[in-house]
């Protein structure tokens, strides 16, 4: 089975290289047939250079570089850019390493008969490294799943982990209907996997939580406006987004 592995970056030269050198390694050493798909959003620093330096060394690299910032515009663009070649499984994966490639795997071994599988860190099994700080998991449990799952109907223990994986059959159907442009995207996936009838496995997962993350306070409550979006989005009332 080939599989595509996306990974959204956004301004990330001080740990492109290392992702991409480890993932490459890896799946190489696997007799992994695979690619990587870089999707460059908004980068202002050396992150192009450093990937196109990278792509003349490394087999199965493509680069996908846009303008705007945007991990949902990222992802979808490398789903549509991984839709023109031939592969069986498309995923992707934070560029910070939280998810090494051989927890990526595990997602590779374990997706089966499922649409989809999912990594989580908060699934009986999953290790964090170092614990994470209460108020990151507790302002999610509190806040946000109570809200998912009021507007969407959705229970998954982790809807942000930041690894993901589909089978070809599934980004096919759902890639079209999606919109989002942000951090939301994780969410909206899941949200379209459930309205096509698709099943997605959740699986525990090992993540180095780093300390650097992109996720701000303020990014988090742009979510939380982008959640409401969704659901508005989503819904027989989208014509009033339409017209903003």
């Amino acid at each position: 089975m080939k599989l595509s592995i996306i990974i959204p970056a956004h301004n990330e030269e001080k740990r492109i290289r290392k992702t991409i050198e480890s993932y490459h390694q890896f799946f190489v050493k696997k007799n992994q047939d695979f690619e990587l798909v870089i999707a460059l959003n908004g980068c202002v620093d050396h992150t192009l250079s450093i990937v196109t330096a990278l792509s003349k060394q490394l087999s199965s690299l493509f680069i996908i570089n846009m303008p705007q910032a945007g991990k949902g515009l990222a992802i979808r663009a490398g789903f549509i850019d991984a839709l023109t070649r031939t592969n069986d499984l498309i995923g992707f994966v934070d560029a910070d390493m939280a998810t090494s490639p051989e927890a990526f795997y595990t997602l590779v071994q374990n997706i089966g008969l499922a649409d989809g599988i999912i990594a989580s860190r908060y699934i009986a099994g999953a290790w964090v490294y170092p614990p994470r700080p209460r108020y990151k998991r507790w302002g999610s449990k509190i806040i946000y799943e109570p809200i998912v799952k009021l507007l969407f109907n959705l229970s998954y223990y982790d809807l942000q982990c930041g690894a993901k994986l589909f089978k070809r059959e599934t980004v096919e159907t759902i890639i079209p209907q999606s919109i989002i442009p942000d951090w939301a995207i994780d969410l909206e996936l899941l949200y379209l996997c459930k309205k096509n009838k698709l099943t997605i496995k959740e699986f525990p997962t090992i993540w180095y939580d780093q300390a650097d993350s992109k996720l701000t306070l303020r990014g988090g409550m742009r979510m939380l406006g982008s959640t409401f979006g969704l659901r508005l989005w989503h819904s027989p009332l989208r014509f009033l987004l339409r017209n903003r």
